[in-house]
């Protein structure tokens, strides 16, 4: 079982900075992909990037693309978002997620942090 908990959320204005952090445990962790999503109220949750945990190649949403970098420390099993210049409508709460195997979907997900951007 894989349990993964968020971190770094917090209230910044317009054009600040937020890091997100994502730790996981468990046993042997090595998924496939690590994502953010995130779920703004009254809309779907959405990818915003993802990270092949061992060859490090990334996907980002067009909304963030320029602006939010995902990394990882494997041998630290975190996974971290780097939001620049950030919108008001980036507003949301972002969640990590895990992809244990390429034939899975997201499996596992973390509580969620709140990211609030104000105008």
């Amino acid at each position: 079982q894989v349990q993964l908990v968020e971190s770094g959320g917090g209230l910044v204005q317009a054009g600040g900075s937020l890091r997100l952090s994502c730790v996981a445990s468990g046993r042997a962790f090595s998924p496939y992909h690590m994502g953010w999503f995130r779920q703004a109220p009254g809309k779907e949750r959405e990818i915003v990037a993802r990270i092949n945990w061992s060859s490090g190649s990334t996907y980002y949403a067009d909304s963030v693309k320029g602006r939010f970098t995902i990394s990882n420390n494997n041998a630290k099993n975190t996974v971290y978002l780097q939001m620049n210049s950030l919108k008001p409508e980036d507003t949301a709460v972002y969640f990590c997620a895990s992809r244990p195997s390429q034939s899975d979907d997201f499996r596992y997900w973390g509580q969620g942090t709140q990211v609030t951007v104000s105008s």
